[in-house]
């Protein structure tokens, strides 16, 4: 298989990429190793592929138009995998532009492109953040959507519309992954799960959102890239023959979580189980643009490819905390700048 993945730089991207090399696929990557965490990091996770003979990586913004349809020109991809976006709920309070150009102009550049160019199937990454201020658990992807609380859920939800009318319009198969917190070694600075590690291995306190009153559906990133591996070969039909609908495309969207939340002072407990050490608490007040809970109804995932995620959040914790001491040392501390 041709794949392109965009956000190969990225936690998810990275992790797609070396499974599909590891199993003899041509992988395009493309990336504009932005300065939103780590820059380093993302140039280490290159480097655990870059020397495979089936990747050639693309250092392109989703907002070079002509660079993006140059490339789709020059190479027929079988599949696309669209991960790059501008992530991250509450930097969406500080820089709104930059959701604005990534995860909208960026998203319609990929449309044209693939437009001009089909692919067999476009997956893209939406996000659990467009059920919003929902209440009713666990989320299906057959519930309301229409009030998100940051404008990186407006921005996915966006792409999910942006999707299917292009669907709709060129018979082009496209489906929408919600994610669900995703977690695991070579992850993302800005996360929960990174920051405690990192505070507790550098002697420093943690802050403690809505004073632990909430909860996560943690989904490891192996499970993620078997459920995107599985979504990707299977293309979706039309949605014609549903009841009262007219729509002409080639649609589906699905939860992608572990079904399983967990308590967010219980998932410190298990980091620090896995730590060795206790952490500090700071108890702070929710923070604008997040919610309380998040749960993943996975049931029509796995009717229609027969998987759902399932790795125990004390595995998974502690594979990330064997990474993070590997790669930053015992007493090393990151920078998300």
């Amino acid at each position: 298989m041709n794949v392109l993945i965009t956000g190969v730089a990225g936690f998810i991207g990275h992790a797609l990429a070396q499974k599909l090399l590891a199993e003899g696929n041509q992988v395009w990557g493309l990336d504009n190793l932005n300065s939103y965490y780590s820059v380093t990091l993302k140039q280490d996770r290159l480097k655990t592929i870059q020397g495979h003979q089936n990747f050639v990586f693309h250092p392109v913004d989703l907002c070079d138009r002509e660079a993006l349809l140059a490339l789709f020109e020059a190479n027929q991809f079988d599949y696309v995998v669209h991960l790059a976006a501008q992530a991250g709920v509450r930097y969406s309070l500080e820089n709104p532009f930059a959701y604005s150009d990534s995860n909208l102009t960026g998203f319609l550049n990929i449309l044209e492109a693939c437009r001009h160019h089909p692919p067999k199937h476009l997956v893209f990454a939406s996000s659990s953040s467009v059920y919003g201020a929902n209440q009713k658990v666990p989320f299906a992807t057959s519930d309301f959507v229409d009030h998100p609380v940051s404008l990186y859920a407006a921005t996915k939800k966006a792409n999910e519309l942006m999707a299917h009318a292009y669907s709709h319009l060129y018979q082009i198969p496209m489906t929408g992954l919600r994610f669900f917190t995703v977690y695991g070694p070579w992850g993302r600075p800005d996360m929960a799960y990174f920051k405690f590690v990192d505070a507790i291995a550098n002697n420093r306190p943690i802050e403690v959102y809505n004073h632990g009153r909430m909860k996560r559906d943690f989904t490891y990133i192996d499970d993620v890239v078997e459920g995107i591996l599985r979504v990707m070969t299977h293309i979706p039909q039309s949605l014609a023959d549903v009841p009262d609908n007219a729509s002409q495309a080639l649609y589906k969207v699905y939860n992608l979580g572990n079904h399983q939340p967990v308590e967010l002072l219980h998932f410190i407990q298990v980091i620090e189980q896995a730590m060795g050490k206790p952490a500090e608490l700071v108890m702070k007040p929710m923070q604008p643009g997040d919610v309380v809970a998040t749960y993943a109804d996975v049931s029509d995932l796995q009717a229609d490819i027969g998987f759902s995620p399932s790795t125990p959040l004390e595995t998974g914790i502690a594979k990330f905390v064997d990474w993070y001491k590997a790669y930053y040392g015992n007493a090393a501390s990151y920078s998300a700048a």
